[in-house]
Parts: structure tokens; sequence; C-alpha cells
């Protein structure tokens, strides 16, 4: 069942470089925009996560518009994504039925929330995207502080659990297409349901890499996407996920998850308060009535 699972990730795969691999020999990423690749991809492989990280670095340098970033993160971060999946599926056990009705939850609700998060004005995007790395910031914080649920010992959840935990791995595969990252909340759901904490490592993973290229097509179709920065993303990323997977492996990271948590709060706060300045230069202003003199 694992081989049958790898297979049909490998097609996946191919279909999806086969979308837009004429478009990125086209468009070619500076090398601003490969570093931010490798780096987030890099501490992602290491469990900081990239989504979040990845909106401050465009933000702090305006490299691509608020209303292509959720777009942007699905298309780019896919392939150094599938490299993960591929490592944390082969070296990770779990039960294969478990993963893979939850791999297929969040691909349904990843196809679902790209079709409508791709329709989005600037202003929505912006406001959801703040709320989104507020999430992070807080998910963020309660793993550095030690705050989430221990977990307990299964590699295998029973029918109702397993239908719990598919039901809200869909909600978390939409979230993903809005810009918050699915590491965090799969390892309090996989803790929460009494599944080993590592096993959230192959399900995030195996979501994620089937739900980003089901998700990214929508993008790429809807044109709701940065292709320079998408590029960027995938040509630094995918080195960067094996250099940190197979050289690197581990590293004392907690004085970076507190600059990142600092980081992702600033940026979610200056995402709230430009939406809500848009919006209210967007707001007409009434016209003045005449006064008697006029008539």
């Amino acid at each position: 069942m694992k081989t049958a699972l790898f297979a049909a990730l490998v097609v996946l795969a191919a279909v999806y470089v086969a979308v837009w691999v004429r478009s990125i020999l086209r468009n070619t990423p500076d090398v601003w925009r490969i570093v931010v690749g490798f780096v987030t991809n890099f501490f992602d492989t290491l469990d900081i996560g990239s989504f979040a990280t990845t909106t401050t670095l465009f933000r702090l340098r305006g490299t691509v518009e608020d209303q292509l970033i959720p777009g942007t993160l699905n298309v780019g971060h896919t392939a150094p994504t599938v490299a993960q999946a591929f490592i944390y599926i082969a070296i990770v056990s779990v039960a294969m039925p478990t993963l893979i009705v939850m791999i297929a939850a969040a691909v349904v609700g990843a196809w679902l929330g790209a079709g409508v998060v791709s329709r989005w004005d600037r202003s929505r995007i912006q406001r959801g995207m703040g709320v989104a790395l507020l999430a992070a910031a807080v998910l963020m914080l309660l793993t550095q502080i030690g705050g989430l649920p221990l977990g307990g010992d299964a590699l295998e959840l029973s029918p109702s659990r397993l239908a719990v935990a598919a039901a809200v791995n869909f909600g978390l595969g939409a979230l993903m297409t809005m810009g918050i990252g699915l590491y965090a909340p799969c390892m309090i759901l996989v803790s929460l349901v009494g599944l080993n904490p590592k096993a959230a490592f192959p399900i995030m993973m195996g979501s994620c890499a089937f739900l980003m290229p089901v998700a990214s097509m929508r993008f790429i179709r809807e044109r709701r996407y940065d292709l320079p920065a998408a590029a960027g993303l995938s040509l630094g990323g995918v080195p960067a996920v094996l250099i940190a997977a197979f050289l690197v492996r581990e590293l004392p990271l907690g004085a970076v998850r507190w600059l990142v948590i600092v980081v992702v709060v600033y940026t979610a706060v200056a995402l709230l308060r430009t939406a809500a300045r848009e919006r209210r230069a967007a707001v007409p202003v009434p016209a003045p009535v005449p006064g008697p003199e006029a008539a």
C-alpha cells in the first residue's frame, strides 16, 4: 500500500510539474527569491514551518503583492514539500489506512478552499492572511512552551476517531490555501486523537504533498500567484530539504523560533492594518447636499 501511495505521489507531482515547468523556464527568478525558498524550506524541514516565514520575507521587501501570496505559497512550496513527503513517509511508521484517509480529506478541503480563496479580493486576502498568521503564531508559541497535548502511542485510529480526524484535516486542508501551515495544527490533531506525535510528520507532509499540487492548479488556472517568486521557492527549496534532512538533521532552534514568532505577529498586524486602511480609503465620500442658495 505504501508503494501505491508513492506511485500516486510521483504521478501527481509529474502532472503538476508539466503544468508550469515551461513557465518557469521563461521566468527565471532572481537570487533573492531563490534564497527565500532555500531558507524557508530548510527550516521547514527542521520543524519551523515555511508559510508564515515566507509571507514575512515577501512582505519585508514587497516581493509579492498581498493578493498573490496564498497562491504563490502553495505553488512554490509544492516541490519541496513533495520531497519532504517522500522522506517522512518512508522513515516514519503509521498505519496506511489512517494515512490515506487523512490525506484524502485534506486534498478535498484544499480543492474547495483554493476555489474560494483564488476569487477573493485583495482586502479579504489581507484580512484572511492576518488572522491565519496570528493563529500560526499562537500555535508556534504553544509548541515553544510545551503547551501542546502529549499524544499517545497509537499508529492507527479506530473508525470513529478516524472520521473525526479526517473531518478536521479537511478543514486544515482548506486553511492551507489561505496561507496557514499544516504542521502545528496537524500535530495538535494527531496528539488529541491519541496517535504517536511522530505520526504527524507523514500525515502532515503526505497531506501537503497531495493537496498542494491540487490547490496550486486552481491558483495557476486563475493566475492568482507570482510566477518568479514561486519558481524561486521551488528552485531554492528542494536542495534545502535534502540538506536539512540528510546532512543537518537537527539544530538548536529555540532562539530562532522566538524570533519567528515575533516577526510573524508583526507581519500579521501589518497585514490587518493595511487591509483596514485600504478599506477606509475605498469607501466613497458622499457628495455634499446643495444648500437653498443653490436652488
